[in-house]
């Protein structure tokens, strides 16, 4: 019964936004940014992956409550006039989903999602509602937030990583 009080809390949310929507743009990267962290969420549940969607409750409250403390917190001004444009709200979620299937089920079930993600900050630029220092900072909340508090499901992980200017992909697994 929780569960479904999230979901349909979140959507009903979420759909508001989509309602004010005014280009076909702006309203496919409001879908996206619902259906990312959806998608992922409802993995764990097929999955039957508590322990998964325990980690993914952490991961999602945490990059809300930093992305709207921050919104708060800080009070920049839209492009558009409105208030509250750093960091993107959309972008973090979208990303929080995003790297949540990529460390929980691995890169290759999450670059159509880091796909997604990106085209929700794009399009939160191109809809003149934020700035694309919103959108960096809110990437970098939501992927944080999923790396922080997930785990590989299969006890595989792979982790971005970068050092000295050298960049790539650390694989990991436990024996």
């Amino acid at each position: 019964m929780f569960r479904l009080i999230i979901i349909s809390f979140y959507l009903l949310l979420s759909f508001i936004n989509s309602a004010k929507a005014a280009s076909d743009i702006e309203v496919a990267g409001d879908t996206i940014q619902i259906l990312i962290p959806s998608i992922a969420y409802a993995t764990t549940l097929y999955l039957d992956d508590a322990q998964g969607e325990s980690q993914m409750y952490k991961s999602f409250f945490s990059n809300l409550g930093i992305t709207y403390a921050l919104k708060v917190g800080v009070n920049r001004t839209r492009p558009n006039g409105g208030n509250y444009s750093f960091p993107s709200g959309h972008t973090s979620a979208s990303f929080q989903g995003a790297s949540f299937i990529h460390v929980r089920y691995g890169l290759k079930y999450a670059i159509p999602a880091y796909v997604g993600a990106v085209f929700v900050g794009y399009s939160r630029v191109y809809a003149d509602k934020h700035f694309t220092t919103d959108v960096v900072a809110g990437a970098a909340i939501g992927i944080l937030s999923s790396f922080y508090f997930s785990t590989p499901y299969k006890d595989v992980n792979i982790t971005p990583t970068a050092n000295g200017g050298n960049y790539g992909l650390e694989v990991s697994s436990t024996w």
